[in-house]
């Protein structure tokens, strides 16, 4: 017999995700509230590791760990795989798994679905970094990707900025072009669905580049970049030139430790080349939210912010959603032990 109560725990599906409804507002209040609890040092962030499960299969695993302090204190992992030649198999590229557990004892409070969440966070650390290093008055979004969390790049960046003018590009028409209706559809505003990187990115205020390239290859040039641009480049590999960060007054990353190590992600040959080091980071996006640096300081300024995803924004997200969930009376509790 057990010598302690019953455990249970709570379990959100797909479904039950978009049951509770949640709103851009409160996607990017949760990821705000997780940043400036990592700028203040109230988190614990482990390196994001990879697990290449077969070597014959182009796909891997990203496994993220944290926990979040102050009046969330909650830890969580979240597995997420990158497959991303499933569109051939008509599955999704993304698939992933979030289990929150109590920061102080390790009971597991929850299971999640997060492919959904993975998207969702993932443009609200865009978005977040636009709030704080784009200028006011941007008005033109250039956006290369279609993937899953594009759509969450440009909707929660079109909540801040409502643009004038949004352009979308990616590798396949087939993909761009039914992205660009159903972001008409949603945001109810006219998108450009274009044909060339540069046509895309030449005179954009604000650039996302979250391309899904086979390998390495400076697709997106740096002199196509508008003096004054926020650049957020993200892609797992890179579609940049070396030179990007030379023209930048200021180079963001969400957080440092995992920027620096690995094996993919954008700017990783500018790691390597010491492009982007200790010396030449201005900030981790944390430290400007919780106030402890400034963000743009003049419209002259060029900024790049490179993300490699956090695990404090999964939990954050997962945890409003479970609050959510629990008020609305959404989802399953199941018995644990």
């Amino acid at each position: 017999m057990s010598s302690h109560p019953p455990i249970y725990i709570d379990f959100l599906n797909g479904p039950d995700i978009a049951a509770l409804g949640i709103t851009d507002d409160e996607i990017l209040g949760a990821i705000e509230k997780s940043l400036k609890a990592q700028g203040l040092g109230e988190t614990v962030i482990e390196p994001r590791v990879h697990l290449h499960p077969n070597p014959a299969v182009e796909g891997h695993f990203n496994v993220l760990r944290g926990a979040i302090g102050g009046d969330v204190d909650i830890a969580g992992v979240k597995v997420v795989s990158d497959f991303y030649l499933n569109y051939e198999k008509g599955l999704p590229s993304e698939m992933a798994v979030l289990t929150l557990m109590s920061r102080d004892t390790g009971m597991p409070k929850a299971i999640i679905e997060a492919g959904g969440i993975t998207d969702m966070r993932t443009g609200a650390i865009t978005a977040m970094g636009a709030k704080y290093l784009a200028r006011k008055n941007s008005k033109i979004l250039g956006h290369i990707g279609a993937r899953g969390s594009s759509y969450w790049n440009v909707r929660l960046l079109d909540r801040l900025f409502d643009f004038d003018e949004i352009r979308v590009h990616s590798r396949r028409p087939e993909s761009y072009k039914p992205f660009a209706e159903k972001l008409e559809h949603d945001l109810g505003k006219k998108i450009r669905a274009v044909d060339t990187w540069e046509e895309t990115v030449r005179g954009a205020d604000i650039v996302v580049e979250a391309s899904r390239l086979t390998k390495p290859e400076p697709l997106l040039k740096t002199e196509w970049i508008k003096p004054g641009a926020l650049v957020v480049p993200y892609g797992t590999k890179s579609a940049v030139e070396l030179s990007l960060t030379d023209i930048m007054s200021k180079l963001v990353v969400d957080d440092w430790g995992q920027c620096r190590e690995g094996d993919l992600g954008s700017l990783r040959a500018h790691v390597r080349a010491g492009k982007l080091s200790e010396e030449t980071l201005y900030a981790e996006m944390g430290q400007i939210v919780a106030g402890l640096k400034p963000g743009r300081e003049n419209d002259e300024e060029t900024i790049l912010f490179w993300h490699r995803g956090l695990s404090l924004s999964d939990i954050a997200l997962g945890h409003a959603m479970l609050e959510k969930a629990a008020r609305l009376g959404i989802g399953q509790r199941l018995r644990f032990a």
